[in-house]
């Protein structure tokens, strides 16, 4: 009986004297992905003491279940299969186009009809998008006049937008008249930029 104890006393000591396992960390892997300008922020890793600065395209730091921080270069490929499905979930970019118009009148110029199939072609591929069509004048003309025009532009932007499929119920419009100029003129100046319609899709 006495031997029994002494080895099951030795057995508890021997046991005390191993050091307790490390708990497990939890498996990180940050990237920094370019924006739609192609430009890249600044995102800071740090755990432990240890800090990492991702600030390139692709740039990524890992973090092991050892806890081992290391930092790397991942791919598209890369982050395709890493984040592909919760990128594929993200909706859309919000983006802008701007068509421009001949003067007073709700035509587009040439130039904005050459742009328009690729607009088109753009909102097209987003599904079920939300879009404001903001139309602008330059200074020529009465205000009312150009308050009127302006919703006209945007009204016509909203007819082509229709025509190819998106909901009238998405499309929302507004005149902004000559109140907003993109190029600051006097009155009554023929400005070709500020006779337009901005586009904004999200």
């Amino acid at each position: 009986m006495r031997l029994v104890l002494a080895i099951a006393a030795a057995a508890i000591l021997a046991g005390c004297a191993e050091a307790p396992p490390k708990p497990k960390v939890q498996e990180e892997y940050v990237v920094v992905l370019p924006g739609p300008d192609g430009r890249t922020g600044t995102v800071v890793v740090e755990r432990a003491g240890a800090q990492q600065v991702l600030n390139e395209p692709y740039s990524a730091s890992r973090i092991a279940s050892d806890g081992q921080q290391s930092a790397a270069k991942a791919s598209p490929q890369d982050v395709g299969a890493a984040f592909g499905s919760t990128l594929g979930a993200l909706p859309a970019r919000p983006t802008k186009f701007l068509l421009y118009f001949v003067t007073g009148k709700d035509e587009l110029t040439a130039e904005s009809k050459a742009d328009l199939d690729k607009v088109l072609a753009e909102l097209r591929n987003r599904p079920s998008p939300d879009v404001l069509a903001i139309g602008h004048t330059d200074t020529v003309g009465a205000p009312d006049l150009n308050d009127r025009l302006s919703l006209q532009r945007a009204e016509r932007v909203k007819a082509l937008l229709v025509g190819i499929g998106i909901p009238a119920e998405k499309i929302f419009v507004a005149g902004r008249g000559e109140r907003e100029l993109l190029v600051p003129t006097a009155d009554n100046v023929d400005e070709p930029q500020n006779r337009r319609v901005e586009i904004n899709v999200r």
